[in-house]
């Protein structure tokens, strides 16, 4: 039978199985969530490891608010980013999608066309968003990002690549 997962706490000790890879061959990332409740208010939030050789004193996008993460009920929108922060926080990515739900965009439309202009100035990475009528989208210019999508009336779903439709 497999282990039981390690549960994380003050008074929980870490654990290791050692049938999985030492800890410096893990793969860290970004985590993002977005979610709507039942009376249609909106959250978003993000957690990074940072990049790697990063320059001390660095401020990526996920602490900037509009820029890596954000939530406006107004707008209908949720989002929390992932990629190239300085390009990020230099087209603040998450507060234009919501901008663009604003002004009538699907949350899909919103997302592919805030990462088609990350891109053009240089930038790489992905988003997730939510709308307040609880549909969800994933952009993304690179070749994959880890997402899942889960609710109340459907299974849970999961994805890495991005020709997968598994969480679309």
């Amino acid at each position: 039978a497999p282990a039981e997962p390690a549960r994380l706490g003050p008074a929980a000790p870490l654990a290791f199985n050692l049938n999985e890879a030492p800890l410096d061959e893990r793969k860290f990332g970004t985590v993002g969530a977005v979610a709507v409740d039942s009376q249609g208010r909106l959250a978003a939030a993000t957690s990074t490891g940072g990049m790697t050789a990063k320059r001390w004193g660095r401020v990526g996008d996920v602490p900037i608010i509009g820029a890596g993460t954000y939530a406006s009920n107004a707008d209908g929108c949720a989002v929390s980013a992932t990629g190239s922060g300085e390009y990020f926080i230099r087209a603040t990515v998450a507060r234009d999608i919501c901008r663009r739900t604003a002004e009538g965009a699907t949350v899909q439309a919103a997302a592919d066309a805030e990462i088609a202009e990350v891109g053009s100035i240089g930038g790489d990475g992905g988003v997730i968003v939510m709308g307040k009528d609880g549909v969800h989208a994933f952009s993304m210019n690179t070749s994959g990002m880890y997402r899942g999508a889960v609710s109340s009336t459907s299974p849970a779903r999961v994805a890495i690549y991005g020709d997968e439709e598994g969480a679309r």
